[in-house]
């Protein structure tokens, strides 16, 4: 534990990481203020002095793996044309369900304060499914124009129905259930066909 007036280093991520290991082993409903320091090894007020309050923090936590993930769809454009076009895109869709992460929007959704932050940041520009689509359907048309994906294919309704059923899959999936990767991956499969060499 951090003795009394040492600053922590990276608070926040050591926080969030807690707070996806709580929930990844024991569900979102031990996920308590209490228990993230705990888990982290911090003092009991440390998340109060970061955050505004726990719906803040759940908040943020939601916020923040949202934008990892965009960062990862938008470096999807300098891999057109390496690796597989399937595994390109599972890597990225991956890091939805990766660390809790149907658990965390699940905990957002039951907490109104929490849910209502996120739904004004994603207003305000945070990035999110929408940024996420985007970044797919962009790397999806230079595939297509690389000729790695059916010349036919329609970009942005692949992309849609990509990020869509994963929304879809993250919001109806809890700990415990089936693991949704692997339809998201029968999905692509569909989507981008087998894949030239």
């Amino acid at each position: 534990m951090s003795p009394r007036g040492v600053a922590t280093p990276d608070v926040r991520e050591r926080l969030f990481a807690a707070a996806e290991r709580v929930v990844e082993r024991d569900g979102p409903g031990a996920l308590t203020s209490r228990a993230v320091t705990t888990e982290a090894g911090c003092a009991k007020g440390l998340l109060h002095a970061h955050f505004a309050g726990f719906d803040e923090f759940v908040a943020e936590l939601c916020l923040d793996r949202f934008a990892r993930t965009a960062g990862k769809a938008r470096a999807l454009a300098g891999l057109a044309g390496r690796g597989t076009v399937a595994g390109n895109l599972d890597a990225v869709v991956s890091a939805l369900f990766d660390s809790g992460g149907p658990a965390v929007s699940g905990l957002v959704m039951a907490r109104p304060p929490a849910a209502l932050r996120v739904r004004e940041a994603l207003e305000g520009g945070a990035p999110g499914f929408a940024a996420i689509e985007e970044a797919v359907a962009g790397y999806l048309a230079a595939e297509r124009d690389l000729g790695r994906v059916p010349a036919g294919l329609d970009p942005a309704a692949a992309a849609l129905a990509l990020v869509g059923a994963s929304h879809h899959l993250l919001m109806t999936s809890w700990p415990g259930s089936p693991d949704p990767r692997p339809a998201v991956r029968r999905l692509v499969t569909a989507l981008v066909g087998a894949e030239a060499p």
